[in-house]
């Protein structure tokens, strides 16, 4: 059966900033401080992006003291890239149905 995109993760990671936000983030749990020495954005545009990917299960927080840091959660990356590989495969195997009805 084929699994179907998350359009609304594929929203999230759209925009520039969140892309970033995410790469940085794959490489290390960030607080907010980091993040914005990182990308310099501002604290609230950071946040309200920082919000949209915890909404869409892209990234957890954890506070700790005053401070709040995020981590990625990589199993939602992991069900976008096996969506687009489904569908890669249906790309494949459509290709090669058509290589049999080539018109002569």
């Amino acid at each position: 059966m084929l699994m179907s995109v998350d359009t609304d993760l594929m929203r999230a990671l759209g925009d520039p900033l969140r892309l970033r936000i995410v790469t940085l983030l794959a490489r290390e749990t960030l607080c907010t401080t980091h993040l914005i020495a990182e990308t310099g954005a501002r604290q609230t545009n950071l946040s309200n992006h920082l919000r949209v990917l915890r909404e869409a299960g892209v990234v957890e927080t954890e506070p700790c003291g005053r401070f709040t840091y995020y981590r990625l959660r990589p199993e939602a990356l992991a069900g976008l890239a096996e969506g687009f590989g489904e569908l890669a495969e249906l790309a494949r195997a459509t290709r090669a149905d058509d290589r049999k009805r080539a018109c002569p």
